[in-house]
């Protein structure tokens, strides 16, 4: 069959979509994310074992990245702007120490190995940018987004990502030959900070009015298409000021958040996220090569990254010394590198930066960090959960429901359907007289 044509697409897609829908609910079973099946449902598909998935296949690489784009916009929905201004201090610290660390420790880790300064360089930027695809959907699975913790962690991946974007613009211009100049890093800088500030700001004054208008449309879907075409368009605008495409979408979520209309677009983001975002999982789980790790080298460089990768992040966590709540938690939320990271490398290997031996090392490191984070947050909030008796319950239709159908049994399991209220595992079911108490952070 010829692996171009619209038939291969279409058997691709069952494949995909059988495997990721099963194996998600396999790892809920086994009391996981089910973004761990996700995971392991491309790393089978992939190259490494039955061949049935090629995360290089443009049209494929495309479907993931609407994914990650509807997954971002998604979450940017579910995420109160005045919530992250109120861990803002955290978040930073968590942020700057979170690639400063992980920089240089990457750096001097690769020197001592032997490698060269560029491919040091490469290896050491590959470690610093967090996956909030990643920790966003698995904190959401296990009823935490909406936690102190988690805004901290949400917060400060989008920063990370921001950084991770300077840190981009600047190592390709070294690996090309460009001369490094201050000039240089601090418009890329200006650029990716203004256009979040400047989406948030402009945004927030044209698009209630322009949603007024589209709710008086009398057609079913009015909505979710005119929000969706939204977060698609400040996407475009991001990549097209030099920014990332997840920025703008996640800009988009965070300016509809206070819109009258949210959950009607929230609906309908849900609902294609549905198809889309199990694909970008997959295909981040599909680009394991492991056959590239018998070499030696590789499996040397891939290990020490790992453990760096893996102290790092984690210790970035512990970095806002006065913030009460489970610092392990945030860092271990995190850890995983995902698509960031395999940019990096990818990055690295097509300007000539890299050896295929190298790629191998870093692509290990980030699906290392990547398969070991849902697992280990489902670890710490079972034991935070048993401890407080205590826990967030995610909210119905939200980002929540894009987990393989885990927040309706996460719900009906505590008795909740409000996502800003905390609820105890011995409350009374029957609501309470009045209004709710104010969820404490």
């Amino acid at each position: 069959m010829d692996t171009h044509s619209f038939p291969h697409l279409l058997a691709t897609l069952v494949a995909l979509l059988l495997a990721t829908k099963l194996l998600g609910v396999a790892a809920q079973r086994l009391g996981q994310p089910a973004v761990v099946g996700e995971l392991i449902a491309g790393v089978l598909l992939g190259g490494s074992v039955l061949g049935l998935l090629d995360p290089a296949d443009p049209v494929i690489r495309s479907l993931a990245e609407l994914g990650v784009v509807v997954l971002l916009f998604e979450i940017g929905l579910h995420t109160d702007v005045r919530s992250l201004t109120r861990v803002g201090k955290e978040a930073i610290t968590v942020a700057l120490v979170g690639v400063i660390l992980p920089f240089g420790m990457g750096f001097a880790s690769a020197r001592l190995l032997g490698l060269s300064t560029i491919p040091s360089i490469v290896a050491g930027a590959a470690l610093t940018a967090t996956s909030i695809g990643i920790s966003a959907r698995t904190l959401s699975d296990l009823g935490q987004l909406d936690s102190a913790e988690g805004q901290i962690v949400l917060g400060a991946a989008v920063l990370d990502d921001i950084v991770g974007l300077v840190i981009l613009s600047v190592v390709s211009a070294l690996v090309g030959g460009a001369t490094l100049t201050l000039a240089g890093v601090t418009g890329t800088t200006a650029i990716a900070v203004g256009f979040v500030v400047a989406a948030i700001v402009i945004g927030s004054l044209l698009a209630p009015p322009l949603f007024r208008i589209v709710a008086r449309v009398d057609e079913t879907g009015a909505l979710g298409v005119a929000g969706l075409t939204f977060a698609f368009f400040l996407a475009w605008l991001a990549s097209r000021a030099g920014s990332a495409t997840i920025i703008g979408a996640f800009a988009a979520g965070l300016v509809l958040h206070n819109t009258p209309q949210r959950q009607s677009i929230e609906r309908a983001t849900t609902a294609i996220g549905h198809f889309f975002v199990p694909i970008f999982f997959a295909v981040v789980g599909a680009a394991v090569d492991l056959q590239s790790l018998a070499d030696g080298k590789a499996l040397a460089i891939g290990g020490t990254l790992i453990a760096v990768g893996l102290i790092s992040k984690f210790a970035a966590g512990f970095a806002p010394f006065w913030f009460r709540g489970s610092k392990s938690l945030i860092g271990v939320a995190m850890i995983p590198r995902g698509e960031v990271g395999l940019i990096f490398a990818q990055m690295g290997l097509a300007t000539g930066a890299l050896t295929p031996q190298l790629y191998s090392a870093i692509a290990l490191m980030v699906l290392a960090t990547t398969f070991v984070t849902p697992p280990l947050l489902a670890m710490l909030v079972h034991d935070r959960t048993n401890t407080s008796g205590r826990i967030d319950s995610p909210g119905e239709g939200g980002i929540d429901d894009l987990v393989a159908g885990a927040s309706r049994t996460h719900a009906r399991r505590s008795g909740a359907t409000d996502p800003n209220r905390m609820v105890s595992d011995t409350a009374d079911p029957s609501p309470p007289s009045g209004s709710d108490p104010p969820r404490s952070l």
